[in-house]
């Protein structure tokens, strides 16, 4: 695993504020990878190529997953998101954070690209140049999903999206443009359709591989195909979402690469799930990261997660009328309920040091994300049979004692739990509740919210709850401010 791999480009944007004053930042060499000649050193520069950032705690705090707790373990990267204010902090966990780090690995693709250009462009460095090209359409993605509006057709070309990279920084001070969402959008396209075909899994070093040769840390062809699932899911274009889900489940038993929770995961202990959620070995994993961040032992102790209220409505009841097979443990300490995922890796800054870092690994892109993102498209196309029988294929791997005929998802069932009497309508929802209940902590929620535009409730103890309705400007995270006041980026409305 790469864990805590020296980084050498320095990030662009905000991060290159802070290099002001000094000589260009490129006019040295920090080290001997930065003279990218050959195939090997450009692939060891797209291992930094993915965010080191985690988006996880501040989308989880933003959400309806979470609620307010009599923990005493109150922290600003958790209470802001809370409230939806603009979060100062800039450590790790933070939007800010998350926002460099994306950059960062533009950066990295950049450079890469560069690179290849230089040397020709030769069909040697192409499932190089497809790695980059995809990770570069993530981050861009991750950003303009987070910090601009949510893409509509309608509006895309009037609303402002955020920087879109494709040159390596050479300048400390470069003025950026936001673009427009639309603008935006099709970039991520043009780079995610350009790159994908290049991808070569076996061009991977087999030391990124599972025991499968499967490199879980890269963009694998079944790994963009997942982004684009994502991807085309929130452009509203539904057939490509379709096509794509059909590239990952191509040839496979769909249901043997989905966690075994009523199964395997059922005779684990704690410290063997969180070790097994995100190894690499694990077949839903389609695309982990290796993220700077203490969300592995803070997602079940801070103040505004989880709680008695929250998991009640999201694992407690569901439209099979069967019980969830999650395990679902509770902190006497902090009195928050939690379903064990992460395990915290913790790398010391030398061989005798006390101090260092602690790494979260995170599932970037799942079997079961593209199963329901698939589940989701057949639904917006009024195509239900087929919406319900993606559905099944997960209910037959998450309700404990799972009997077909009793637990399987119909029409009738669907109308009986949620008093829905249009079909398409009641579908949509039991989609986002099995999606709410699958990736609870992992921060997804916060992207359904945005892409059906669904009010948040947050109740605060002893007070009234506060509404984050749809079309509230506070959906939008702020513009990092350095980069509005030093990089000249427009801020978002408050």
């Amino acid at each position: 695993m790469k864990v805590a791999m020296k980084k050498y480009i320095v990030s662009l944007l905000v991060l290159s504020i802070a290099l002001s004053g000094c000589e260009d930042f490129l006019s040295k060499v920090p080290d001997n990878r930065t003279i990218l000649d050959s195939k090997e050193k450009i692939a060891e520069l797209l291992v930094t190529a993915y965010p080191e950032g985690n988006y996880i705690p501040f989308c989880e705090a933003m959400s309806d997953n979470v609620e307010d707790n009599p923990s005493q373990s109150q922290d600003v990267r958790n209470t802001d998101p809370y409230f939806w204010r603009n979060v100062n902090s800039t450590a790790q966990d933070t939007p800010e954070n998350y926002w460099n780090s994306c950059y960062t690995a533009i950066a990295a693709a950049n450079h890469a690209l560069q690179a290849i250009e230089r040397e020709g462009n030769f069909p040697v460095y192409d499932a190089q140049r497809g790695e980059a090209l995809v990770a570069r359409a993530y981050a861009h993605f991750m950003l303009v999903a987070l910090f601009a509006k949510t893409y509509k057709a309608a509006t895309a070309a009037y609303y402002p999206g955020i920087p879109y990279v494709t040159e390596p920084e050479t300048e400390s001070l470069k003025k950026y443009d936001r673009h427009t969402v639309e603008y935006v959008y099709t970039m991520i396209e043009k780079d995610l359709t350009d790159g994908l075909p290049l991808i070569d899994d076996q061009s991977y070093n087999t030391e990124d591989a599972d025991a499968d040769g499967v490199p879980s840390y890269h963009f694998t062809r079944a790994a963009a195909h997942a982004f684009a699932t994502r991807f085309y899911l929130f452009k509203r274009d539904y057939n490509k979402v379709i096509e794509h889900a059909n590239q990952v489940f191509s040839n496979t038993d769909i249901a043997a690469g989905l966690r075994p929770w009523n199964s395997t995961y059922r005779g684990y202990a704690m410290n063997e799930l969180i070790t097994t959620y995100t190894r690499s070995t694990e077949k839903a994993n389609l695309l982990l990261s290796e993220t700077l961040s203490d969300w592995a032992f803070t997602y079940n102790t801070l103040k505004y997660t989880t709680g008695v209220n929250t998991k009640a409505a999201i694992l407690d009841y569901n439209a099979t009328q069967g019980q969830y097979s999650y395990w679902v443990y509770y902190s006497s300490v902090s009195q928050v309920y939690f379903v064990p995922k992460f395990k915290d890796h913790f790398v010391r800054t030398g061989t005798n040091a006390n101090t260092g870092f602690t790494y979260t690994v995170i599932p970037l892109f799942s079997a079961e994300e593209v199963l329901l993102n698939r589940a989701e498209a057949y639904t917006m196309q009024n195509n239900l049979s087929a919406a319900l029988d993606d559905m099944n294929v997960l209910v037959s791997k998450r309700i404990t004692n799972y009997v077909p005929e009793y637990h399987n998802l119909n029409a009738h069932k669907l109308y009986n739990f949620y008093q829905e009497s249009i079909n398409q309508e009641a579908t949509l929802l039991a989609v986002l509740d099995l999606r709410r209940a699958e990736f609870l902590h992992e921060g997804l929620r916060w992207f359904d919210i945005l892409r059906h535009d669904l009010p948040v409730e947050h109740l605060i103890r002893d007070g009234e709850g506060i509404v984050l309705s749809a079309g509230d400007p506070r959906r939008v995270l702020q513009i990092p401010a350095e980069a509005i006041s030093l990089g000249g980026l427009e801020p978002n409305p408050r």
